[in-house]
């Protein structure tokens, strides 16, 4: 069971956003009152994510919910998700918020999945790590999704990794890779030092300096191939991660070249999955 990812003060957001003063065409019809219930499942193939949030939105709304199938869960179309029952404006009130909720996170879920299953039929052990690249203001959500796909998060944030750019060595030209290297030794001992590449010859160099990571950017399977291949014949051997680009169609391909892990942003912009809402009176 993945931990919550949205507490409720933003789950309460969340709904006053949406229906700051309850659903007017409930309450103009006058059916606001009646027994109801409501029933979320899959319309189509999925990985599930944030089913708890939502139910516990629809809680927050003022139903009783039942969740049926947890983040992280594959379903197949009719599989259900969660069933709630109380008064109909109540489930009117949660019904759209909780449902937006699953399906944008399932499609993050699902193309995670679909990395994650890609690679590792090639390579069991390989990492599929997913980037700080999120939607602005739905990290929360995002990180989620990609745990319940089976990924796990790259960044979190600037301020827990050490990951040194281009655009930092820029200002550090007077400074031998060795000496950037030991610099941060020195300063954060407890980090592993990751460092961004452009080419084969930039990850010989920064692996023999003793990086621990060298993140390949944009490479291709071949390129890779070529820098693990190379890196075997150095003493100390830095893991290759392999980042940019990487999506269902092409992770076993770099599986396959050799990399460690494999960095990308792909399932933040995945198609959301449709999720099927059944509401009818109890």
């Amino acid at each position: 069971m993945l931990p919550p990812a949205l507490p409720d003060h933003v789950l309460d957001a969340l709904l006053a956003d949406d229906v700051p003063l309850g659903d007017l065409t409930t309450h103009a019809l006058g059916i606001s009152a009646r027994p109801a219930r409501m029933r979320l499942s899959a319309r189509q193939p999925m990985v599930v994510a944030l089913a708890e949030e939502a139910a516990r939105l629809i809680e927050r709304a003022g139903a009783t919910v039942a969740l049926l199938a947890p983040s992280g869960t594959a379903l197949q179309p009719g599989d259900p998700i969660l069933e709630a029952t109380g008064p109909a404006g109540t489930l009117h009130r949660g019904w759209k918020v909780a449902q937006t909720l699953v399906e944008i996170a399932s499609g993050i879920a699902t193309t995670t999945r679909a990395i994650v299953d890609a690679a590792r039929a090639v390579a069991p052990d390989i990492a599929v790590a997913c980037t700080r690249k999120t939607v602005p203001g739905a990290k929360a959500l995002s990180i989620k999704a990609v745990m319940a796909g089976g990924a796990v998060p790259h960044r979190l944030g600037l301020s827990e990794t050490v990951l040194v750019f281009e655009e930092h060595r820029r200002f550090l030209t007077d400074l031998t890779a060795d000496a950037i290297v030991a610099r941060l030794r020195r300063t954060v001992p407890e980090k592993k030092v990751v460092v961004e590449v452009a080419t084969v010859d930039e990850g010989l160099a920064w692996a023999a300096a003793g990086a621990d990571v060298i993140q390949a950017e944009k490479f291709s399977p071949d390129a890779i191939g070529a820098l693990v291949a190379a890196l075997k014949d150095q003493s100390r051997r830095a893991m290759v991660a392999a980042a940019g680009g990487i999506g269902p169609d092409n992770a076993a391909a770099y599986a396959a070249a050799g990399a460690s892990v494999l960095v990308t942003s792909a399932p933040y912009t995945a198609k959301p999955r449709d999720v099927q809402v059944m509401l009818e009176p109890a």
